[in-house]
């Protein structure tokens, strides 16, 4: 049987991610491994620290002695201590927001980020400036950030302000940019409520899980 273990900073997005991997790929396993003090840590610190490193390193290393096909790092705000861990593995590695940034770059020259939480909006606006770099193109990377959605959301549990705080930051982005980028796997659910905006809107789950399914099945 084929193996998946994912590392996440919150259980926010668990369950959804369960889901489209049944969907995707029914006869794979998952394993889950959660650590959520990383994100109130890299939030203080609006950035990864050497703990969170560390951390990640140590992370990697349980995943690799599970002997899985693909090691997912599910939080886009850590991705850039992910990227540091998973240089102690020979396993193939997948980031969470990677396959999201290599199709906004693929469809426009303005990007627009909307990101609920600041730790968030430099990592994922370096990495669609690299997957640019590769693929040889020109972009501007435009930051919208809904500074504490995500608190509201996780900690409130107040969906519908959430929603409601992202749909705004949408909309105004749309008036000048080619492709929408929702920073957080998080923020999937708003999409059946955006009704008002002409442009495409990116999220990360699924199309990760796609390229997960394509890396393990070698499609």
């Amino acid at each position: 049987m084929n193996k998946i273990v994912m590392i996440h900073t919150s259980p926010v997005s668990l369950n959804d991610l369960k889901a489209l991997v049944k969907q995707y790929m029914p006869d794979v396993e998952l394993v889950n491994i959660i650590d959520d003090s990383l994100l109130e840590e890299v939030k203080k610190n609006n950035g990864p620290t050497p703990q969170i490193i560390s951390r990640m390193n140590m992370y990697v290393q349980v995943a690799n002695s599970l002997h899985p096909d693909l090691i997912f790092n599910q939080c886009s705000s850590v991705g850039e201590a992910f990227d540091v861990a998973k240089k102690s593995t020979s396993i193939p590695t997948l980031k969470i927001d990677e396959p999201m940034a290599k199709k906004a770059v693929e469809l426009g020259n303005k990007i627009g980020v909307i990101a609920t939480v600041k730790s968030t909006m430099l990592p994922s606006c370096n990495l669609i400036k690299r997957k640019a770099v590769e693929a040889n193109k020109n972009v501007e990377v435009i930051e919208y950030l809904v500074d504490g959605a995500l608190d509201i959301l996780m900690k409130e549990k107040n969906v519908e302000k959430h929603n409601q705080l992202v749909l705004s930051k949408i909309e105004e982005a749309s008036k000048v940019c080619d492709v929408i980028v929702l920073a957080q796997g998080s923020m999937t659910a708003i999409l059946p409520y955006i009704k008002n905006v002409n442009k495409p809107v990116l999220t990360s789950p699924e199309l990760a899980i796609q390229t997960a399914r394509d890396m393990i099945y070698g499609k």
